[in-house]
């Protein structure tokens, strides 16, 4: 598989600024999410970028995440629930207390500069392997709904062109919730506004969603209702910790990490998904719409299902915020705002060059920091902050 070409959580599609004349109020009126009130609508999508040595955060990390406080909400790069070999290295953890006191001095920081900061809590699943550090430390298999291998993969740490591994079959899925839910127990320990459930891209929760990667045929697998229930589970014990101020991604599109499901099977799935999630009274729903640079092409096709995600869920879409996600410019997003399509709008490759966005898109000054490619997934002989905290802000 195509891996992204920037090494984060995100699509790699630059998003514009306003700088043809007034940008967009909506976008900088206050909003009520869960308990807590934004006060804009310019939200931080996590991105991951591989600066936890040992998976402990790392005060280099707290300074970029202040840099980027103008933001209504940050939420967290993934945060893995427990130890997996990802194919992201320096990827950050929360399953011990050192964690808790790496992310609470973080998020201390984001809350002194004026903002609010989601923990994204993170499971790869079938796309981790056993080779990488992490997994031997972990001591356990690459686990996964089904033992049914992803297509590519490419794992930075290993020598070699190693692709995904046949994964072996997650005998109690009740296991896995209680890690999600430990997680967050420790995301409330270090400071974190609320959880984001990490259901998209081609990770655990959307292994469990995809009837292409989800086989089983117990309670956990075959119809609608059961290839949701690991989801939705999570999200109950998620809310027990958390309350109103948990939020879930998801990308239904698929084609990333070898899931995507024919179009009706799709549209059952993630409408009864929604439908389901907004009873649990969360606070929002982040739409990743369709967008090339999250496709993939095997045996010469193209792997995602393309169709107008935000058109087709915004109605079952009731109480919940509902953010969108991939390419949304801030003219676009202010539309989408004004015409109460979206409750807000997330920024994501823009802000891993740009530490000051929403002050730009404020001022109407372009997002036209040039990315240090070369420095995005790993510090190689640089010092960490080059391409990672030495981004220029326009706005003082």
């Amino acid at each position: 598989m195509a891996e992204q070409s920037v090494g984060i959580n995100e699509h790699p599609v630059p998003e514009a600024a306003c700088h043809k004349g007034p940008c967009g109020k909506a976008l900088f009126s206050p909003l009520k999410v869960g308990s807590k009130t934004l006060k804009n609508r310019i939200t931080m999508s996590a991105l991951t970028r591989n600066r936890a040595e040992g998976t402990y955060p790392t005060d280099i990390m707290k300074e970029y995440y202040v840099q980027r406080a103008g933001a209504g909400l940050i939420v967290s790069e993934g945060i893995l629930i427990v130890r997996q070999g990802t194919e992201w290295p320096l990827a950050p953890g929360l399953w011990d207390d050192q964690h808790v006191a790496g992310w609470k001095k973080i998020t201390d920081a984001v809350h002194a500069a004026g903002t609010h900061m989601y923990a994204q809590l993170w499971h790869t699943g079938r796309t981790a392997h056993p080779d990488v550090p992490e997994q031997k430390l972990a001591g356990t298999p690459v686990y996964a709904p089904s033992a049914i291998s992803a297509r590519g993969g490419k794992f930075r740490q290993l020598p070699g062109a190693p692709g995904y591994v046949t994964p072996t079959e997650i005998e109690d899925p009740r296991i896995i919730i209680k890690q999600f839910k430990h997680a967050a127990v420790n995301a409330k320990k270090a400071g974190f506004d609320g959880v984001e459930l990490h259901g998209a891209n081609g990770y655990l929760v959307a292994q469990f969603l995809d009837n292409t990667s989800n086989k089983r045929t117990d309670q956990w697998g075959g119809s609608v209702e059961n290839r949701c229930r690991f989801g939705l589970e999570v999200l109950k014990v998620l809310v027990e910790v958390f309350g109103p101020d948990v939020g879930v991604k998801l990308s239904p599109c698929g084609g990333y990490n070898d899931v995507g499901m024919p179009l009706q099977d799709t549209i059952e799935t993630f409408s009864y998904f929604i439908t389901e999630a907004e009873k649990l009274n969360i606070a929002y729903f982040t739409l990743v719409r369709y967008t090339e640079a999250f496709d993939v092409t095997f045996d010469g096709e193209r792997r995602a299902t393309k169709f107008n995600v935000l058109e087709t869920f915004r109605p079952y879409v009731k109480k919940a915020k509902l953010f969108l996600n991939a390419g949304v410019t801030p003219e676009e997003g202010t539309a989408l705002v004004e015409s109460g399509k979206v409750d807000a709008i997330v920024i994501g490759f823009n802000y891993v060059t740009h530490p000051d966005v929403a002050q730009r898109v404020y001022h109407n000054i372009p997002l036209n920091n040039a990315p240090d490619i070369k420095h995005m997934q790993t510090k190689g002989d640089a010092d960490w902050s080059t391409g990672y905290t030495d981004y220029p802000a326009a706005v003082a």
